[in-house]
This record gives structure tokens, sequence and C-alpha cells, in this order.
């Protein structure tokens, strides 16, 4: 299997390096025959190449490669898309149509959390939406009619409304059967009202699921107050993007939040780190690789689910019971959770218990 490998901006690479000694230690354990390739992304790309993110590498990703791991941007310092500063992560989710965002939020009993007993995944569309790099043929979804006006566009659509519910309902058969659909039809009748629309239709064909609505700033407390609750949760791209920081950072950190784009129809899944660049800490080598690590577990669980591959699904599970061994050990911690260790030494620690796995087997 080849997986493109992206480490693009800010700490990015720094995380990589940790996630690909991880990866390479699943790899050697359960004889995947992986192969790592890198290429040019963010601000490298666009100092060589022009641009941030460019065609050739979208259409490799899709038509040569298993699956792709995506590190962290700065798109926020991006020259304008005129000038090559093109969203990398939106590039790959619209270029590819990965159109499901998973990321689940799960609380750790011997870690510092606000929230004990979540265990939840919100699934939250990646394709349209508020997102206004996303949400037009030509152009973007955002206006200024004079200078001091601005308006945005919301585009939500039955197909991506009943895909994305569709894998929310899928998930929720693997889990507790509860899926929660998140909106704000209120107020948005015709956006939120075709969202709903979509979601009840497909409930339809899971007669067995259990299913709630709710309006989105009720949630955001419900989140807060009975996380519990809660199971599957799906959700437009905005709510979801907000709602599943919130619940990562209840659960312990989002640092610790894994985070895959996915394809069900094309098979094609894309692991990204749920955080940002955080480039005030870039090259010191003190920032919390769990997240891309998490992240690439997923893709392997993903992959293996998707082609029937039991030695993929056993390696993501590897790697994510060997994150929380290591974040069990508070000597093993990095800064953002109370402990010293840094970036390439909690990489090591989690591929050495990877590979102690093997002995134990």
């Amino acid at each position: 299997m080849k997986l493109m490998v992206l480490p693009c901006d800010g700490i990015g690479p720094e995380i990589m390096g940790a996630t690909l000694e991880v990866m390479e230690a699943a790899n050697a354990r359960f004889d995947l025959g992986l192969t790592f390739h890198e290429e040019e992304s963010g601000f490298t790309s666009l100092k060589n190449h022009g641009i941030t993110l460019r065609d050739d590498v979208l259409e490799r990703a899709r038509t040569e490669f298993d699956g792709v791991i995506l590190g962290t941007q700065s798109h926020m310092d991006y020259p304008p898309v005129a000038e090559g500063g093109r969203n990398v992560s939106a590039g790959f989710r619209i270029g590819l149509d990965l159109y499901a965002n998973v990321r689940p939020a799960r609380s750790r009993a011997f870690l510092e959390n606000k929230a004990p007993d979540m265990d939840l995944v919100i699934m939250r569309e990646a394709t349209e939406g508020f997102y206004p790099d996303r949400n037009m043929f030509k152009g973007v979804g955002e206006m200024m009619p004079d200078p001091d006006m601005a308006l945005s566009v919301r585009k939500i659509t039955r197909h991506g409304s009943m895909r994305i519910c569709r894998e929310a309902f899928k998930l929720a058969m693997q889990r507790d059967k509860k899926v929660a659909a998140i909106h704000k039809a209120n107020s948005f009748l015709m956006t939120d009202g075709l969202f709903l629309e979509c979601f009840r239709e497909v409930a339809k064909d899971y007669p067995e699921v259990e299913t709630e609505e709710l309006i989105v700033d009720a949630f955001a407390a419900l989140l807060v107050r009975q996380p519990q609750k809660y199971d599957v949760v799906v959700a437009t791209n905005f709510y979801g993007d907000i709602l599943s920081d919130l619940a990562s950072e209840l659960s312990g950190s989002l640092g610790l939040a894994g985070s895959i784009n996915a394809n069900a129809e094309t098979g094609l899944c894309c692991a990204q780190a749920q955080h940002g660049s955080a480039p005030d800490i870039a090259g010191q080598n003190i920032a919390n690789p769990t997240s891309l690590i998490l992240s690439a577990a997923m893709m392997l669980i993903w992959l293996g689910e998707q082609r029937g591959h039991a030695k993929l699904m056993e390696a993501g599970n590897a790697i994510a019971e060997a994150v929380d061994a290591v974040i069990d050990d508070p000597a093993k911690r990095t800064r953002d959770l109370g402990g010293t260790v840094n970036t390439d030494t909690f990489g090591r620690y989690v591929a050495e218990a990877v590979a102690k796995q093997a002995v134990a087997a």
C-alpha cells in the first residue's frame, strides 16, 4: 500500500516525523507492506512551485495512492488564492470529494478531563455548508457589495446531506445505535430544513437506531452537561467543525483528537490532525503529535474495513492502544498534558509500545 505524506506547515513536519515512526513500527509488526511518499505542500510548495497545493498532487493522490497523511496548515497566513494561497485541507476535501469528516471524542479515566464517560463520534459533512471556498462552482461564497457590507452564502444540498446521514447511521449500527442530528431549522428554515428532511428519510432505513434532533445552541450546552448521553452526532460543515473542537477539548485536549476525511464510495481517505499548525511553537520539538498519530490509526482502520483487510484494522487499533498506554504514564506525557516529553520522544515511546505488543503477541 502506498501512502502520500504531506508535512505542510508549522508543527506539521515535527508531528509528521513522530507519526511516521509509529506507522513504521506498525508496518513492521503487522507486515502491512506500507510505503510512504512525501510531497510538498503549504509554504514549501508555494516557494518551489508558486502554489500551496498543486493539481497534479491531488490527481496522484486520487489515482496512485491508497491513503493520505496530511500535516497542519497555516492557511490564514497564505496569500490570496490568486497568488497561489490555496487552502490545502479544503483542496483535498473538495478535490477528492472527501465528504465525511469523522471526529471521535473519548474521555480517558487516567487523564484529567471535563466530560467523564464521553465516547462519541461527530460525523461532519466537509464539502459544502458555510465555507466560502467550497460552496460555489466558480468563485467563492463571500462577497462585499461595498466596503461596509460583507455577505456569505451557505450551500446545503440533498446529495450532501443524504450521504453524510447515511454514514452516520452506518456508524451508529456499529456502536450504540443512537444518532443525534444537529441543526438550527428554527432560523435556517430552508437549509437546515433540507438537512433534517434528509436525516429523517435516511432514518427510515434504520428502524433499530434511536434518533434525536437538537438545535445547535442547545446541543452545545447539553454536550457540556451530559456528554455521556450521545453516541453518533451528525451535522453540517460549520456546526460539526465547532462542536467537534468543543467535544475534544472537553474529553481532555484538542491535541488528542484524531480525524479522517473519507469517501466510502471511492474508497479514498485522508488522515489529518484536528488542530492547527501552531506556528508559535514550530521548530521547538514540543508539540503533541497524538492527534495526527491517532488520525493515521483511524485511516488504517477505515481502509481495513473498506477492503476487508484485517491486518490494517489490527494495526490501527494497536496504535490507538499504544497511545493510551504511553499517555497513561505521566512521565511520558507532552507539555500540553502536564509532562515534559518532546515531540520526537513521544513518537518513539508510542512506536516502542507498538513493537512491544508484538512480543506479547
